[in-house]
């Protein structure tokens, strides 16, 4: 069954970003679970920001799930990226994201590797950049399996990253690599910019999903922009994906309101 989250941000660095709630996580979770969401996104400054025994504390009371948690700190806050051409800076990346899925697979919960993917540098070819994001994956995929969860890679769009920018070459990469681990998340916002067809895109590659953000064509709240979500939802739905769809938006025109918008709009197409 698809099961709906909402973001929560606890990073004062990225506090201009699609995230729906912010700083208070207790007061958060509360809203989130009398709106009836059925999980959480959590965007943390590290992976031992928060104690995991208060974490599931709240969880509990509440009645949510983790549904996955962010890596993006990494980058805004320490400057790491999978493809820097320093190998210091590769490795610190790499030991950040595996604190991070440590963190989150202690609540059966996928680390999202967006951001940090980095870009191919510029002069360089895209091979290299490619072939360094590869290097680091591989080695996350097998920290995945030690842990029993999944990585979700998300393809971004082309003003965000130079790498990969389409769930087509994202299932490539990972068929390519032979990664048994690894999975991609279908970020709506991105996809009204890359996909010719997104609804076909879900389509073909439904079984490398792993994970849904849901926000509308302008990154607000699903209902405030031009997105045919109807299609979109069907597909996720008859192709069989049952994970949870996750409202990584911009908290318009304020957290409260945009929380109680997506809600309306996931129950609206995922009935």
């Amino acid at each position: 069954m698809i099961k709906s989250a909402v973001t929560i941000a606890l990073v004062p660095q990225i506090k201009t970003g699609p995230w729906i709630f912010w700083e208070n996580l207790e007061e958060s979770m509360g809203k989130a679970a009398a709106l009836g969401f059925d999980g959480i996104e959590l965007f943390t400054a590290s992976g031992n920001a928060i104690d995991p025994e208060r974490l599931r504390t709240l969880l509990h009371q509440s009645n949510l799930g983790l549904a996955a948690v962010g890596t993006g700190a990494g980058k805004v806050i320490h400057g790491l990226t999978l493809t820097d051409t320093n190998i210091t800076i590769r490795k610190n990346a790499i030991a950040f994201i595996q604190e991070m899925m440590e963190f989150g697979a202690q609540f059966g919960a996928p680390a999202i590797i967006g951001s940090m993917q980095g870009n191919a540098i510029a002069g360089e070819k895209h091979s290299i950049g490619i072939g360094l994001l590869a290097e680091g994956l591989h080695i996350l995929d097998q920290h995945a399996a030690s842990l029993g969860v999944k990585l979700i890679y998300e393809p971004l769009n082309r003003y965000e990253t130079n790498l990969m920018n389409t769930l087509d070459d994202g299932a490539a990469f990972i068929a390519s690599n032979k990664f048994n681990n690894i999975q991609l998340l279908a970020d709506l916002f991105h996809m009204n910019i890359e996909e010719a067809d997104p609804v076909a895109s879900i389509q073909k590659n439904i079984e490398h999903i792993g994970h849904v953000h849901f926000a509308d064509s302008n990154r607000k709240p699903v209902g405030f922009g031009h997105t045919a979500m109807q299609p979109i939802a069907n597909a996720l739905m008859e192709y069989g994906y049952d994970g949870y769809v996750s409202a990584e938006a911009f908290p318009w025109p304020d957290p409260d309101q945009a929380a109680a918008q997506t809600i309306r709009s996931f129950k609206q197409f995922f009935k």
